[in-house]
């Protein structure tokens, strides 16, 4: 029995399984209570479209706008949903999520929609609707429990189960003054275990967290995370509350916020999805690339200066994209590491000389390191593969190893100050993406090395 319980549950093929028995509907519905909604809503894939309008029509809507939060891609099914049954989901559904929703439906079905809609589902849907994306109020619901802090225990938990018919968001009670201002919280544990001539006032956090609606969603990200609580309230200008933030919506903000960074570091203005077509994810891309491509020229410009070099001693060709794919790289390491930095904390100036200090320290062990095996190690290959003279075998991997040191020192300090003069001038430093920083380290290692090339290999070797 113990290991049919660590092994991995089936649990979409047994409700397709359920579904497609036979059994009489009150039936199904009932062995259906026995999974989460979820793991129903992955097993919808498996079902034909008429199990589906089935399944939808012997299901309460509430019961289907739970499993609808959890669809990826609902358009997919939306249309399989009567405009009557559709609306009497919208109207079960948290806020946040049938704005989500909402998007998925074409012009012509909201059209028909919003007449049969109730009327606080539409004030709902507007209020969410009225915030940029950027803003945390578009991420908002409006499914919460608020009192008043006059009341005593006893209403106070009289008011929490009329409102918990509702509002199924009841972990942590909001609660506000007379004049409908934000007070602080109350967390539902702490009421219940009180006893009835226990003063409410003792209850109230008065120093909890909030955050703004007209906020930026990437400047709360460090706020949400310190603080940890399972859902946060969102206040307006005059400090009444008009939302929260639940757990799920975090996470989702986090996950978002982390996909535009990983996106900008890729050098994509946004991120990009399978669904988009060819023409959407070249625009994303195609900035950068010119970018690049006008970077990339001033490279190949600063290579071709010195053709002497390499006209002289044509072995140190060779070994450019060994010092550049390195220089490319440290700078790219350094980038994220900086950024990092960023998104955690504050730097004041004193940090921020030390953050360049230890990148810089870095840079040079390593250079240290792999400048002494390049120098090891192409030396002897010059010598016996390629039928140099043991000393100008060395000079040649000496050249390439003192190289790779200074590269990758400067390319250290380039990722490090790019990112954080971009965060002084008030961009976003993920912009300072990697391709860019990999450019700009490309001419600094091509200027090193056939710089030393140019300086003291030729003059050494006559």
């Amino acid at each position: 029995m113990e290991k049919e319980i660590l092994k991995e549950p089936q649990f979409t093929d047994e409700i397709v399984s359920i579904i497609r028995s036979g059994l009489p509907d009150e039936e199904i519905i009932e062995k259906l209570h026995d999974y989460h909604d979820n793991d129903i809503a992955r097993s919808l894939e498996a079902l034909t479209k008429e199990e589906r309008i089935h399944l939808y029509n012997i299901l309460e809507p509430e019961w289907v706008s739970e499993i609808f939060t959890f669809i990826e891609e609902p358009e997919d099914y939306i249309e399989e949903i009567g405009i009557d049954k559709l609306a009497a989901v919208i109207n079960e559904m948290d806020s946040d999520d049938a704005v989500d929703l909402l998007e998925e439906i074409d012009e012509s079905v909201k059209e028909k929609l919003r007449p049969i809609l109730h009327e606080d589902v539409k004030a709902d849907i507007q209020l969410i609707h009225s915030y940029d994306e950027e803003e945390i109020g578009s991420l908002m619901t409006t499914n919460y429990i608020c009192i008043k802090k006059t009341l005593n225990i006893r209403q106070a938990m009289r008011e929490l189960i009329v409102q918990a018919g509702e509002n199924d968001n009841i972990s942590t009670l909001y609660v506000v003054d007379e004049n409908n201002k934000f007070s602080g919280a109350i967390d539902l544990k702490d009421l219940i275990i009180a006893r009835e001539n226990d003063d409410l006032d003792d209850l109230i956090s008065y120093s909890y967290p909030y955050l703004l609606d007209c906020e930026k969603i990437s400047d709360c990200i460090e706020k949400i995370k310190d603080y940890a609580e399972d859902s946060l309230p969102v206040l307006n200008d005059k400090k009444e509350i008009i939302g929260i933030l639940t757990a799920q919506d975090v996470i989702e903000a986090v996950d978002d916020e982390m996909g535009e960074d990983y996106a900008k570091l890729a050098g994509l203005t946004a991120e990009e999805d399978l669904r988009e077509t060819t023409k959407e994810s070249m625009k994303k891309r195609l900035p950068w690339l010119i970018i690049l491509l006008l970077l990339g020229m001033g490279v190949s410009t600063v290579v071709g200066s010195f053709e002497a070099v390499v006209a002289v001693i044509p072995i140190v060709i060779c070994f450019q994209s060994l010092i550049l794919d390195m220089a490319g790289n440290v700078g790219t390491q350094s980038l994220a590491v900086t950024i990092r930095v960023l998104m955690d904390d504050e730097l004041n100036a004193k940090a921020k000389l030390r953050l360049v200090l230890k990148e810089m320290k870095v840079g040079f062990c390593n250079g240290l390191l792999l400048g002494g095996l390049a120098f090891v190690f192409l030396g002897l290959y010059i010598f016996g593969l390629k039928g140099y003279a043991l000393p100008t075998a060395f000079l040649v991997s000496g050249c390439v190893g003192v190289s790779l040191l200074l590269a990758m020192v400067i390319s250290s300090l380039v990722g490090t100050l790019v990112p954080l003069f971009f965060a002084k001038i008030k961009i976003d430093p993920a912009v300072a993406s990697g391709p860019l920083i990999t450019t700009v380290n490309d001419l600094v290692a091509v200027v090193t090395y056939y710089g030393l090339a140019w300086l003291f290999l030729i003059p050494i070797m006559g």
